[in-house]
């Protein structure tokens, strides 16, 4: 099979460039994607993610390293093998994050992606359920509500941020720069009662033009590489080695594992770690999956009372209440993203703006390793550094293609990182001890009244915390020699060959990060589209 563009992954990134160059009817594009059908009735009820984020075929079923500074746990680490990827599986949460980011991206050398240089593309990407206005857009792919609920104890938080003295915001993704501690409702990837995956949005629509061709549970082997040109993929389904060639452009969107994965088994990489395989080097590139980050996860549970909590409206006649309340109205916990509200808060006196993300949850999980809700009525609240120091890496293990390669998210690593995690779990024992959620409060049971030290605190962070599921920068951009990709997202010193997902990002978003990859992927659909035109103009002269 041939194209104009093979595309290598069909999650966030992959359905965005699958539709936006499809729109032109010249241009034939092959998406290669390494699971099925997005056909499981979990995938699109909102709630239902609880139930895919340990699926056996959905899910990658990988795990992070061992020695990842968590005291040898060895934890799960969800990635979606399915169409429309992890935003097939994820909690659904649509925050742009600060314009900050963006501009720090554009001080590395990063030309044409400050903040204000990728707002564009957010608005681009984007088909609000309210009306259009300066911050959000109608018309695009993306289908993106409000949290329609707000429960007793999500408003009682929200009034306990205010008393902690946090900026009430109407709209999260209303971020202007400089913004201090603020606190809003989440707004989600939600369109009407299901789950707006990129798969829905983007590939779903386009997969009825004749000039796109999916080919699901194909899993990438490598790049074919001509020299230094990319003029293929090689893959395999059914048992089957095939080969998908493309005449323009090879893109990976395998995300933030798949993506470095898939360019060390091409040969392109770090000499010394491809040597160790027994892979030849076809092009030595030391960062493919270095500078790996992902947020770290810790969270405070209370068990409370004289209040409704997702625990109970998930068992008994209650959820049957809530089963009719999703059928006939659309509406109820069956429609709820991973949290109802987020807090972005500073707590180091070093950081300029927000450093600490809080998500808060009027439920609980139950103790154990399986993620179900308490039987007692509880809250939560979900907290993680935005901008951490620890870096690690995505490296391949083996030459196959079917071994998990090493993921070391290296979480804590750095004095900041741990300083930060310490300072966040004690403002959120701060905040639930305001007096707006103190009154409901029967007694914190996560991690509980017998933390008190710094050194207590970061050992229960090492013992409990968990990945956020934002896994970034193993691709990253920059001009400098331990950068994979320029800022057109073109692989350094190789033609015909790009990586457009997550894995570019030259740090990680303060925030959720599926907004920022869907906005990456717009972006780099228009480069691709302008660097065509270019070529041809050029061959015309």
């Amino acid at each position: 099979m041939q194209a104009d563009y093979v595309i290598a992954g069909a999650g966030s990134a992959g359905c965005v460039l699958a539709n936006r160059l499809t729109e032109d009817p010249n241009i034939r594009v092959i998406v290669l994607e390494a699971g099925g059908r997005d056909t499981n009735p979990f995938i699109h009820i909102p709630a239902g993610y609880i139930m895919l984020l340990e699926h056996p075929t959905i899910t990658w079923g990988f795990k992070a390293d061992k020695d990842s500074g968590l005291n040898g746990r060895e934890i799960n680490y969800p990635r979606g093998r399915v169409l429309g990827g992890s935003s097939s599986i994820n909690g659904m949460i649509y925050i742009r994050s600060q314009p900050e980011d963006y501009d720090h991206w554009a001080q590395l050398g990063n030309r044409g992606w400050s903040g204000d240089e990728v707002f564009p593309y957010f608005r681009k990407a984007e088909n609000w359920e309210g009306p259009a206005d300066a911050v959000h857009s109608k018309g695009g792919p993306l289908f993106t509500s409000m949290t329609r609920d707000q429960p007793e104890l999500c408003v009682a938080a929200l009034q306990a941020g205010q008393e902690m003295g946090w900026e009430l915001r109407k709209d999260l993704n209303d971020l202007p720069h400089g913004l201090g501690d603020h606190i809003g409702w989440v707004q989600q990837t939600r369109g009407g009662r299901f789950r707006a995956s990129a798969a829905r949005s983007y590939l779903r629509p386009a997969m009825k033009r004749p000039n796109l061709e999916v080919v699901t549970n194909a899993l990438v082997h490598r790049v074919i590489l001509d020299g230094k040109r990319a003029v293929g993929v090689e893959f395999s389904r059914g048992g089957v080695t095939e080969r998908a060639d493309a005449t323009a452009e090879v893109i990976l969107s395998g995300g933030a594992i798949g993506s470095p994965h898939i360019l060390q088994l091409s040969g392109v990489g770090d000499p010394d770690h491809l040597g160790g395989l027994g892979i030849d080097v076809q092009h030595a590139l030391k960062g493919v999956g270095q500078n790996f980050q992902d947020h770290f996860l810790t969270r405070v549970v209370a068990d409370v009372k004289d209040v409704g909590t997702l625990n109970e409206r998930s068992r008994g006649i209650r959820f049957i209440g809530e089963l009719m309340k999703y059928t006939f109205q659309g509406r109820g916990m069956l429609t709820y993203a991973a949290s109802l509200l987020a807090a972005s808060v500073k707590v180091l006196p070093e950081s300029a703006t927000p450093d600490m993300q809080a998500l808060f949850s009027s439920g609980s999980f139950a103790p154990g390793p399986t993620r179900k809700l308490d039987t007692k009525p509880g809250m939560t609240s979900g907290i993680w550094q935005m901008r951490p120091e620890s870096r690690g890496h995505v490296l391949a293990r083996s030459r196959d293609p079917r071994d998990q390669p090493s993921i070391n998210p290296n979480y804590l690593a750095e004095d900041r990182d741990q300083r930060s995690m310490v300072a966040g779990l004690r403002l959120i024992r701060d905040w639930f001890n305001q007096p707006a959620l103190k009154r409901y409060v029967v007694a914190e049971t996560v991690p509980g009244p017998d933390v008190q030290s710094d050194d207590e605190f970061l050992h229960f962070a090492r013992e409990a915390g968990t990945t956020v599921f934002h896994a970034s920068c193993s691709c990253r951009m920059g001009p400098d020699p331990m950068s994979v990709v320029d800022d057109r997202l073109r692989v350094h010193g190789m033609e015909g060959l790009r990586v457009v997902d997550a894995s570019v990002m030259p740090a990680v978003t303060s925030t959720n990060t599926n907004a920022p990859t869907i906005m990456i992927a717009e972006k780099g659909a228009d480069m691709i589209r302008e660097d065509a035109r270019a070529r041809q103009r050029a061959a015309a002269a």
